[in-house]
């Protein structure tokens, strides 16, 4: 029976979204799991870490880079500080909803799937919720993920992702930058562990907004693809 859950925050720079990211989350049930928040500061040059050290987040899990490393490298840092039978990843932006996951947890507790995720493509998505480009990539990198893995999923690139902890066992993080989420899936995969997935909301952010997902990134994307299908 899982009662645990670590919710992983990587941050850089959302002094914006930040505490409004916060109190979502703690207004938030997770379907009765007891949660622990991590954040990862990745050396916001904004007032994030000044948020984060303050009396706002002391009864949360404080983590600092240095030097800013990337949202794969945060991620990583903050698994290597979990505990808890189920994690799930949460940007620091305002893209996603955290009452969404009481959608994708209760397959997880019901030990219906050892990992869920978040699909923002499953049901027909408005497209003002993407940028034009955003939404191309996301979909080839999907299919591309799907032929190269002989899986079936929708949304590849999706940051609501929710794992058993058994599933992650044995998985370490290579990537520095949003390269993490083909990589996750590329391990998951290979593990022949099948990903569920369950619809949910998303409000994209444009580039004024703070989004920093860039054309390298789904270059990045597609190398990192074909390395664990063929090289790893």
């Amino acid at each position: 029976m899982y009662k645990t859950l670590d919710i992983i925050i990587p941050v850089y720079n959302e002094e914006k979204t930040l505490e409004k990211v916060l109190s979502a989350i703690e207004e938030t049930d997770f379907c009765g799991l007891e949660k622990r928040i991590i954040l990862v500061d990745d050396a916001s040059s904004d007032s994030s870490r000044n948020i984060l050290l303050s009396d706002r987040c002391k009864n949360h899990i404080v983590l600092l880079h240095d030097k800013n490393r990337g949202k794969g490298a945060a991620i990583a840092t903050a698994l290597k500080n979990s505990t808890a039978e189920i994690v799930v990843i949460q940007d620091a932006d305002l893209e996603y909803n955290p009452a969404d996951y009481n959608k994708l947890l209760p397959h997880i507790i019901n030990s219906n799937a050892l990992v869920v995720y978040g699909s923002r493509l499953k049901e027909k998505p408005s497209r003002k919720s993407f940028l034009l480009l955003s939404y191309l990539a996301n979909t080839f990198l999907t299919v591309l993920t799907n032929i190269l893995y002989g899986i079936k999923i929708t949304d590849m690139e999706t940051c609501y992702k929710a794992f058993s902890k058994d599933a992650l066992d044995g998985i370490e993080i290579k990537s520095s930058r949003f390269e993490f989420e083909p990589e996750i899936t590329a391990k998951i995969s290979k593990k022949g562990i099948k990903i569920k997935e369950v619809p949910i909301s998303y409000r994209g952010r444009a580039y004024h907004e703070g989004k920093k997902v860039t054309a390298y990134d789904a270059l990045h994307a597609i190398f990192t693809l074909f390395y664990y299908r063929f090289f790893d």
